[in-house]
């Protein structure tokens, strides 16, 4: 891989001479891509983090989301600086771009955020559709009664939840909701614009305008990117059986021993290891068909992403 360094030097000569260095090998390959996408794509779930002075030796960083909220209800981020840097232009084309390239998706989108961002139009998100359920509870909370409304006590629990009750919250009417989705999606207009036109930009915003219903596939819901343990071991090659022992001298009662390690540790691992373990293998987190798995003699692990195979000691 290649590390960039960036001096802007001391001396007025010096900095009219090259201050950027690159050191390393140049990376090449489908595996190099793939790691590329995954990191691209994870800046945007996770946030731009900058590092500020040192402490001990260590140092402390920030995280700067762009995207912020309750899972599958993140908005942009209302931060003005982001805007005025065109982060958000630049979101789209790294969103375009993953897409393009058979990249991991930008998961836990607002379905209101989507609909502005097709239709341009903030004062009908899908969103709002959710507040015709509250009839429903009214209904339930009377005993399927449908003759008695909420009180205003009930409603704000409904709604709000028993945490909001005691901290004095102004009463919610049945007409302030709405108009508070569309204050919030006002207010992130700008975000939404250079997002679509870095979408634009990455020359994939026609296929969104032919294509409407691929937006669920570019912005999935969160529980449709799981790296589930089956996903993973269906797509395994396994060591085939053979002789008693391989052409490196490795038994096939080892291997099959190795094997099944892997097998538990997919199986038992939380979704976070399993998803670093496939990142391991292939470059990013989406499972592929062809995993191979090889036993070689060694100390560590290995892999290669581009042949989509992993080396166990």
């Amino acid at each position: 891989m290649l590390k960039m360094c960036l001096d802007m030097k001391e001396d007025i000569e010096d900095q009219e001479a090259r201050i950027i260095l690159l050191q390393g090998d140049a990376a090449t390959g489908e595996g190099v891509k793939r790691h590329f996408l995954s990191m691209v794509m994870n800046k945007l779930h996770k946030g731009f983090k900058g590092y500020f002075g040192k402490s001990l030796g260590q140092r402390h960083g920030t995280s700067t989301l762009l995207f912020e909220g309750q899972v599958d209800h993140l908005i942009p981020s209302t931060s003005q600086v982001l805007v005025q840097s065109d982060l958000f232009k630049m979101a789209g084309r790294m969103i375009g771009h993953s897409f393009l390239h058979g990249g991991p998706p930008l998961t836990g989108i607002s379905p209101a955020v989507l609909h502005v961002l097709l239709d341009s139009n903030p004062r009908k998100p899908r969103e709002t559709i959710q507040l015709l359920s509250l009839a429903d509870c009214s209904k339930k909370a009377n005993g399927e009664r449908g003759d008695n409304e909420l009180t205003e006590h009930q409603r704000v629990a409904v709604i709000l939840g028993p945490s909001c009750i005691d901290r004095n919250q102004p009463s919610l009417g049945p007409t302030k909701s709405p108009s508070a989705c569309g204050k919030v999606l006002r207010r992130t207009s700008k975000q939404i614009k250079q997002l679509r036109k870095g979408l634009q930009e990455s020359m994939f915003w026609p296929l969104l305008e032919a294509r409407p219903d691929v937006v669920d596939v570019v912005f999935p819901h969160q529980s449709k990117a799981e790296c589930s343990a089956q996903m993973v071991l269906n797509n395994i090659i396994w060591p085939g059986e053979g002789d008693n022992e391989d052409d490196d001298g490795c038994p096939v009662a080892i291997k099959c021993r190795i094997a099944g390690y892997l097998r538990q540790f997919v199986e038992t691992v939380t979704e976070v290891k399993r998803k670093q373990l496939v990142k391991f293998w292939l470059g990013w987190e989406l499972p592929m068909p062809d995993m191979q798995m090889e036993v070689m003699q060694g100390d560590h692990p290995t892999s290669s992403t581009c042949f989509h195979i992993l080396r166990l000691p």
